[in-house]
């Protein structure tokens, strides 16, 4: 489970094994074992929430918007 950063108390991952076939570009996001998962595009959107807060996710939300091309290209670099 390739870890991309941490910031304000929250890990940016993706897992290995994304699915077959492989899901679009997302991130997983983590504190504890509260997780949530995001779409990148067209969009940054929410896919599911299991335990963050309202505030977490409007956080992280920021976070991923503003870090989605670093996601990306981890993400292409690691599925390549």
């Amino acid at each position: 489970m390739p870890e991309l950063f941490r910031e304000g108390g929250l890990r940016y991952f993706f897992y290995a094994n994304e699915g077959s076939p492989r899901e679009p570009v997302h991130v997983h996001v983590r504190r504890g074992r509260e997780e949530a998962k995001f779409w990148l595009r067209p969009l940054v959107s929410l896919s599911y929430n299991d335990g963050l807060s309202a505030r977490e996710l409007r956080e992280a939300g920021q976070v991923v918007l503003r870090e989605r091309e670093r996601i990306e290209r981890a993400w292409n670099d690691f599925f390549a």
